[in-house]
């Protein structure tokens, strides 16, 4: 089992996605989302089948650990947020997904992330600077942004479930990049 500190994660997790980790001038200057309207054919397959190559493994470690998958199970959908929160919540979706997949990993599950892990990697940048640094999010984002920081401090023991997690719903953050591109209802 691997141990390792949360305390970096939680750290990019929380400056995202509070935005004080980016200077004020920098916000909506480089935003650029648009292209995430249509995510390439190619780039939802690759991540379809990381996701594949590990699920059923990851299920089972999802079990057997009594993982808390309850993280992206909300009772609410990005696009019933405002675009200002769905922004903040990509951005924090990003940083978790970037952070689990950037985890140190057996050969066959490294190769088969390192599509998704550039791709990701890159939406991160890009989400970076649409984030809005003054925003206050809505109760119900601030509500999922604080069990996020709760998942992200726990104890190192349950890293392997979070990261299991966060591969679970991959296309679920690729659901919500689009529909934070896309400006409107998706």
């Amino acid at each position: 089992m691997l141990c390792l500190s949360l305390t970096p994660l939680l750290v990019l997790v929380l400056g995202v996605s509070l935005g004080a980790a980016f200077p004020h001038d920098t916000a909506r200057k480089g935003c650029r989302l648009a292209k995430y309207q249509n995510i390439a054919h190619d780039e939802q397959r690759a991540v379809d089948k990381m996701r594949q190559a590990v699920s059923i493994g990851l299920c089972l470690q999802v079990n057997n650990h009594k993982c808390n998958t309850r993280l992206f199970h909300r009772k609410w959908n990005a696009v019933d947020l405002p675009m200002s929160d769905r922004v903040v919540l990509v951005a924090a979706e990003l940083n978790l997904t970037t952070a689990m997949l950037g985890l140190p990993a057996l050969p066959s599950f490294a190769e088969a992330r390192r599509r998704p892990l550039d791709f990701f990697t890159q939406a991160r940048e890009d989400v970076r600077g649409c984030v809005d640094p003054s925003h206050q999010p809505s109760g119900r984002l601030r509500h999922w942004l604080h069990k996020l920081q709760a998942a992200m401090r726990a104890a190192p023991e349950s890293t392997a479930c979070l990261r299991a997690t966060t591969i679970l719903h991959v296309l679920q953050v690729l659901d919500n990049l689009r529909c934070a591109a896309l400006q409107d209802k998706c």
